[in-house]
């Protein structure tokens, strides 16, 4: 039974990782790869920004659901970012600066984890300190790296 359990997860592992090691046969398909990722992001973090801000009412539930679905979008929009994607809104600093681009990413993606730890203890304070921090790092990568 371990067996069995032990390669479940090892597949759904590869299925997660697998948008990681994507290769797009046009630069216009990982704009749109990481556009959408990014898009669906937004959406649920925006959800949670309002729950933070008063804006609506804090329902631990919808909280702790947008967090996770932040938290696994979180590792997918990268790989919309290999050499020769350059377009979309992003500026060309980040093709010539990766590791400070990677550093953003990687910025993000830690947030995503605590936010989702934060949502999970259906706690609006622990929500609003964590909602603050992830829109931290997106607002630094946005201003560094998005064009308007």
């Amino acid at each position: 039974m371990k067996t069995i359990a032990a390669l479940a997860l090892a597949a759904v592992a590869a299925t997660l990782s697998a948008p990681a090691a994507a290769q797009f046969a046009k630069a216009e398909e990982a704009i749109k790869y990481r556009q959408g990722a990014l898009f669906v992001i937004g959406q649920h973090f925006g959800r949670l920004g309002a729950m933070a801000q008063g804006k609506i009412p804090f329902d631990a539930k919808a909280a702790q659901d947008n967090a996770e679905v932040v938290l696994n979008m979180s590792k997918l929009p990268w790989a919309g970012f290999g050499a020769g994607t350059e377009g979309g809104k992003a500026k060309p600093a980040i093709w010539k600066e990766q590791a400070k681009y990677k550093e953003h990413a990687d910025k993000f993606e830690a947030e995503a984890v605590k936010l989702a730890a934060a949502a999970k203890t259906g706690n609006l304070d622990n929500l609003k300190a964590a909602f603050g921090d992830a829109a931290g790092t997106c607002k630094a990568c946005h201003d560094a790296y998005r064009n308007k």
